[in-house]
């Protein structure tokens, strides 16, 4: 969506928002003073709702984004789809329910870091947690100066106002045309975390959905919280100038939000070059970014390769390439033996896994641009529909290029650093991830559990601290931060609208938190069974989101069953098509 040079609206459209938009502003004041029971009780039925339709909207992603029939690829669509947005709903009521006196917090584990910052452990929070991602655990790590007893007071702040004494807000919402959840979950965190109604504008590229959220959602459509509308630039373009929308939050390029902010061509840089924003509203943002994962030298073996390939493939892969949080910066050891083999293990699993068409309009183009400006490439073939992996030499051709543009697409960047030991390595990777790559979003660190015992897990930490990233994956995938409801998810906390890097502010974070810096998600090393050996805990074999996961479509639907009602009759199913994925 291109703000900088969009037509004037028609006075037909134009009357139809203004009474979308008319009809919110008269009903904000209400919503926001609507007790915590009844926002629990939206929230109950919304799952009800979503599990009606919550087949058909996997189905219609999967058929639009050209997903073959079939594939075990359209459980994506029930991952990133309806579980996220119904696990989204399950994170809210928790905290809802234990609003009197920010009991939620209580339950928060805390402790103190080496540099003096506070950490509080959200994830695992309930016996389900540890069931359904056995060993998985986030941390989210405050700004510097939030102690331990002040976290409660940089929680559901919204709520801290009594209720017959809060003043609504509108709010546009910029939806995203990648991921379905996005959409509905940046609605969440205006309607319940800061107590505003909201206009969601969908993204023509998947405004397909417009019906599904229309019927997902109706309980707050029905109490005038939230209205859909689709339509192009033209709308997006009025409605972040509408004289009663006061807060605006988009999830996309970051030429779009200056666009917004600061106006189009000449007179958007002269804008910002003079420090007064076009527009004055209020803005939040989540934008892409070059995402780094950073491969730490230690003694993998073939089985860990074989794992890790399959993992930084999915980091690529998953979408189709169409994430802002897709790796497109792998750094990896110079010296190290095993660099060549697990380059070479990577090829093998693009090559018959993941495989679909390119759906995301553009992705000719960008991946043509991609191509002309590496100086060197080589190319992953994935079959006759997929489009081949673009493998670049970040050292080489217009390198700056390389390092600030999101391609958005099959592209990867290859960078190689020489180091006398993993420590130094890892220090000096993220030296350089910090200092050239554009964005903040989020980075992805695979390291052999021995090898940060060798370096100690206090200095590990430290280096942790240096990595400027929003979310931070150890033996993950950020994406999974995404998944995970009740992770703040945005860009690195500090950016400001002349260089907002990956955004401004959070969204989903369903314990409220605020004043957050960053999100530390990390994973076991090895999958079952071969942490038995280890004693570590494990994955299931092989995690749904996988692009390798044979039964992933399975597993999505049944996660968001399992979402919709949590049982333990449940679990036979979910952990049979696992081990067999």
């Amino acid at each position: 969506m291109n703000m900088s040079w969009t037509p004037p609206i028609d006075a037909e459209t134009k009357a139809g928002l203004d009474a979308e938009v008319e009809a919110l502003d008269r009903a904000k004041d209400s919503w926001a003073r609507t007790s915590v029971s009844e926002r629990m009780a939206l929230l109950a039925t919304i799952k009800d709702r979503l599990m009606k339709v919550a087949e058909g909207w996997a189905e219609i992603a999967a058929r639009r984004k050209l997903i073959p029939a079939g594939s075990p690829l359209a459980g994506e669509e029930w991952i990133s789809g309806p579980y996220a947005l119904m696990a989204g709903c399950n994170g809210l009521l928790h905290t809802l329910s234990q609003m009197k006196g920010k009991e939620f917090v209580k339950h928060l584990p805390m402790r103190k870091l080496a540099n003096g910052q506070t950490a509080v452990r959200i994830m695992p929070h309930s016996i389900w947690d540890r069931l359904l991602l056995s060993g998985v655990k986030a941390e989210v790590w405050m700004q510097p100066g939030v102690t331990e007893k002040d976290v409660a007071s940089f929680a559901a702040t919204a709520y801290d106002t009594p209720a017959d004494q809060r003043a609504g807000k509108v709010a546009l919402v910029l939806g995203a045309g990648n991921i379905a959840a996005i959409s509905p979950l940046d609605a969440f965190q205006k309607l319940f975390l800061e107590n505003q109604v909201v206009i969601l504008k969908m993204n023509p590229v998947n405004d397909y959905l417009t019906d599904y959220l229309r019927s997902a959602m109706s309980p707050l459509i029905e109490r005038d919280a939230l209205r859909i509308v689709t339509g192009g630039g033209d709308v997006g373009a009025y409605l972040t100038d509408h004289p009663l929308v006061s807060d605006i939050h988009i999830t996309g390029a970051g030429a779009t939000h200056d666009a917004i902010v600061w106006g189009g061509g000449d007179e958007g840089r002269r804008n910002k070059a003079a420090g007064t924003p076009k527009n004055q509203r209020h803005i939040t943002s989540e934008l892409g970014a070059v995402c780094p994962t950073i491969v730490v030298p230690g003694p993998w073996t073939a089985a860990d390769i074989h794992f890790q390939a399959e993992h930084i493939a999915t980091q690529k892969l998953h979408n189709s390439g169409f994430n802002c949080v897709a790796c497109q910066a792998l750094i990896l050891p110079a010296a190290w033996d095993k660099t060549r083999d697990l380059m070479h293990e990577v090829g093998n699993v693009m090559g018959r896994a993941g495989q679909r068409e390119a759906y995301y309009p553009g992705a000719d183009k960008r991946l043509a641009e991609f191509k002309s400006r590496a100086g060197q490439i080589e190319t992953i073939d994935r079959g006759p529909d997929a489009p081949a992996c673009i493998v670049a030499d970040m050292e080489r051709g217009d390198v700056e290029w390389l390092q600030d543009n999101e391609v958005f697409a099959p592209a990867l960047g290859k960078k190689l650093i020489a180091s006398p030991d993993p420590e130094t390595y890892l220090r000096n990777a993220v030296a350089w991830v910090n200092d050239h790559l554009y964005g903040t979003l989020g980075a992805n660190i695979l390291i052999h559990p021995s090898t940060i015992r060798q370096i100690g897990k206090k200095r590990f930490e430290e280096i942790l601290a240096d990595l400027r990233y929003g979310t931070i994956a150890i033996n993950a995938w950020t994406g999974l931060g995404f998944l995970l409801n009740a992770v703040p998810w945005g860009g690195f906390a500090g950016a400001t609208l002349q260089d907002v890097q990956s955004g401004i502010g959070t969204a989903h974070n369903s314990f409220m938190l605020e004043k957050t810096e960053r999100t530390i998600v990390t994973a076991p090393w090895s999958p079952f069974p071969r942490n038995l050996l280890s004693g570590r805990l494990s994955l299931l074999p092989r995690p749904p989101w996988f692009v390798t996961n044979r039964r992933q479509d399975r597993l999505g639907k049944l996660l968001t069953s399992f979402q919709y009602k949590p049982s333990i009759l449940k679990l036979p199913r979910i952990f049979y098509n696992a081990l067999l994925g």
